[in-house]
C-alpha cells in the first residue's frame, strides 16, 4: 500500500499557521470543533473509513500488517475511537438525565469528588486522565448521583482541552439542574506533557468552573475543604 499527498493545507490560527504555533496550548471556545455535517454517514460505515485509514498510517510507519498481531488493529482502534474513547462526540450518547424533588429540603452544597476521567489532547491524540470533583447548591431539584459521574464521562470521552472539558460540565449542570449555584475542579496529568515534549512526569494541570454562590471565596473555601 501506498500514500500519494497531492495537497498540503496550512491552517492559520490568529495570524500563525499550525506549524507556528508547534506545541502551543490553545483553546478555541467552549464548543467542540465539529464539522456541520459530523453524523451525515452512519457509525458503521464511520468505522469502516477509519479503520482503512488507520491501515494506511500503519503501512507509512512501516509496520507488517500481514503480522497476526497487528492484522485485526485497525478495526480494534476504529471500534474504539466511535464506541468508546470519542463516544462522546455523539449528541445520542449523552445521558438522560431525570430530576426530583429536593424533598430533604437539603440546601447545602453537594459535592461528588473524586470522578476519574480518561480523555484525549485534541492537540496529539494522547490520554489526559485526571480526576473531577463536582458540587452544586440546589434550586429544588435534584439528579441521582451516578448521573454527575456520568456527565463528566460524556464530556471526557471527545477530543478535548482540559478548559473547554471543565466549562462544558459546569454549564451543562447549571442547564441541567436550572440552578447557578455549580463548581468544577478538574485535576489532570497529561500524557503530551509527560509521554513526549518535556516529558515532565511530575506536573499536573488544575482547572477550575465556579458560578452563582461559588463566586464567593467563603463558598470556595468550603468546597475545597471538602476536597480535602
Amino acid at each position: 500500500m501506498s500514500t500519494n499527498i497531492t495537497k498540503q493545507k496550512t491552517r492559520r490560527i490568529n495570524g500563525f499557521n499550525h506549524h507556528e504555533i508547534g506545541d502551543d496550548h490553545l483553546y478555541t471556545g467552549l464548543n467542540t470543533p465539529l464539522k456541520k455535517d459530523a453524523f451525515a454517514i452512519s457509525d458503521a460505515e464511520k468505522k469502516n473509513k477509519i479503520s482503512m485509514l488507520f491501515e494506511e498510517i500503519m503501512d507509512v510507519i512501516g509496520l507488517d500488517l500481514t503480522d497476526d498481531s497487528l492484522k485485526g488493529t485497525p478495526d480494534r482502534v476504529a471500534k474504539m475511537y466511535i464506541d468508546e474513547i470519542f463516544s462522546g462526540l455523539n449528541p445520542k450518547n449523552k445521558p438522560k438525565v431525570a430530576l426530583f424533588d429536593n424533598k430533604y429540603h437539603y440546601n447545602q452544597m453537594l459535592v461528588e469528588k473524586n470522578i476519574t476521567f480518561y480523555s484525549n489532547c485534541e492537540h496529539h491524540f494522547v490520554p489526559i486522565i485526571g480526576k473531577a470533583h463536582v458540587a452544586y447548591i440546589s434550586s429544588g431539584k435534584v439528579i441521582g448521583l451516578s448521573k454527575l459521574n456520568r456527565i463528566v464521562q460524556y464530556y471526557a470521552k471527545r477530543p478535548q482541552v482540559q478548559e473547554r472539558l471543565t466549562n462544558q460540565i459546569g454549564e451543562d449542570l447549571k442547564a441541567i439542574l436550572k440552578t447557578d449555584d455549580v463548581a468544577v475542579i478538574i485535576d489532570a496529568k497529561h500524557l503530551c506533557v509527560s509521554s513526549r515534549g518535556i516529558k515532565d512526569e511530575s506536573s499536573a494541570t488544575v482547572t477550575s468552573f465556579y458560578s452563582g454562590a461559588f463566586n464567593s471565596p467563603a463558598k470556595v473555601n468550603e468546597f475545597n475543604n471538602y476536597l480535602k
